[in-house]
């Protein structure tokens, strides 16, 4: 029978937490209650009382509730319910987590989750899910459910949303991976639409080498959820040819990187090979939002959702010097590659983003900057050619081999 914790201030939502129990019950599930609330009482009864979680944190529950300073006391709930969490799914008595709230209790329950490991269900009903999730999802795969109405009472619309949540969180527990082959080494790959043909080319050849791949979406939270695997021992090598999110960050898009952003594979120390796709571009969303400073740029409407500009030469030596600075700092095996014919799908010759001289600024930047530890290897290709995408996996091959 599978166990799901959930996690929440009791004190405010004890009612709606206990609908959500006896209904997982009712599926059954075995349910285990953690009450993180500090300021209340309640009359649902919890498996794991407020003093036991502020106590994991180093804290005194009532300490907490003396000094009413809400956001303090969050704060160190938050730290206890991380701790909590980690050690019952080290007991095997977590199969999954589900919680309950605002922008408060999201903001608690999700530091907790985020403790957790990819893969293990993770599941919030809150009333900030509809906004910028960032901040509570970081690199970790917590599903965010609108509450829809606040989480205040059991009505005719909430009952139908915590029963969705319940549902949703019982099946996810009761999931059973498929049985795939293990013993292939893990490669992590960067990837955009406008680099996918290289990316693809890329990890056929790496899946032919014996390697399985693991693509990652460069949407500012894509990179992050690429290096924090790497963070976590996931990752025994990367193909990074897909920096675009460096672009974003130096110049002001919406995919910016991760202030980390190509350090922990160098820190990690496993062979990584790095390009620098689509830094031609930076990221914002449908025309109207584009800045007002940036109106008289090169601006290409990638979808109804998304435009993109184009880098000019000082904002690529700046791009530039930035990446050589974090690749000069990696101490395993790291190689990059430049793809001299364009950086990305259009900005190859005769496409909307051909600028010659803003390519040439970016990769005089990088070659005049980068450290002796990066191997430099420029092809007279652009980057989605098959040549250049097999020449970068079959690189990374022969790292892995020699590390």
């Amino acid at each position: 029978m599978p166990t799901v914790v959930l996690l929440g201030t009791l004190d405010t939502k004890g009612a709606e937490y206990g609908f959500v129990a006896d209904l997982l019950r009712a599926d059954g599930v075995e349910v285990v209650l953690v009450d993180a609330g500090v300021f209340g009482t309640t009359a649902t009864t919890a498996d794991i009382g407020p003093d036991e979680v502020a106590a994991a944190a180093g804290a005194s529950r009532d300490a907490l509730a003396a000094a009413g300073d809400r956001g303090a006391a969050v704060a160190a709930m938050a730290r206890g319910a991380a701790a909590v969490v980690i050690r019952l799914h080290a007991e095997g008595r977590l199969d999954a987590i589900a919680a309950l709230g605002g922008s408060g209790g999201a903001t608690l329950a999700t530091q907790a989750m985020r403790a957790l490991p990819v893969g293990v269900p993770k599941l919030v009903v809150t009333t900030v899910a509809s906004g910028d999730t960032r901040p509570y999802v970081g690199a970790r795969d917590i599903t965010m459910m609108p509450s829809i109405v606040d989480i205040a009472g059991v009505n005719r619309v909430s009952a139908r949303i915590l029963a969705n949540a319940a549902g949703a969180i019982a099946g996810m527990a009761r999931a059973v991976t498929p049985a795939l082959t293990q013993d292939r080494p893990l490669v992590g790959a960067s990837m955009f639409g406008v680099t996918t043909p290289a990316v693809d080319a890329a990890r056929a050849r790496l899946d032919e080498l014996g390697y399985e791949v693991l693509v990652f979406h460069q949407t500012g939270i894509g990179g992050e959820s690429m290096e924090a695997l790497v963070g976590d021992g996931f990752m025994s090598g990367m193909l990074d040819l897909t920096t675009t999110e460096l672009a974003d960050e130096i110049v002001g898009g919406v995919l910016a990187a991760h202030p980390r952003r190509l350090e922990i594979a160098g820190a990690a120390g496993i062979p990584q090979v790095v390009s620098l796709g689509a830094l031609d571009m930076v990221n914002f969303g449908p025309m109207a939002t584009v800045p007002e400073k940036f109106k008289d740029r090169k601006l290409y409407v990638h979808n109804a959702n998304i435009t993109l500009m184009r880098t000019t030469p000082e904002e690529c030596e700046r791009i530039g010097h930035h990446l050589a600075r974090k690749l000069g700092a990696a101490v395993g095996p790291t190689a990059l590659f430049i793809p001299l014919r364009g950086v990305s799908a259009i900005a190859t010759e005769g496409q909307p983003f051909y600028d010659p001289a803003a390519d040439a600024a970016l990769f005089a930047t990088v070659r005049a900057n980068i450290g002796p530890n990066v191997e430099l290897i420029e092809l007279d290709t652009h980057i989605n050619d098959p040549i250049f995408a097999t020449a970068a996996a079959d690189k990374l091959h022969d790292m892995k081999g020699k590390a």
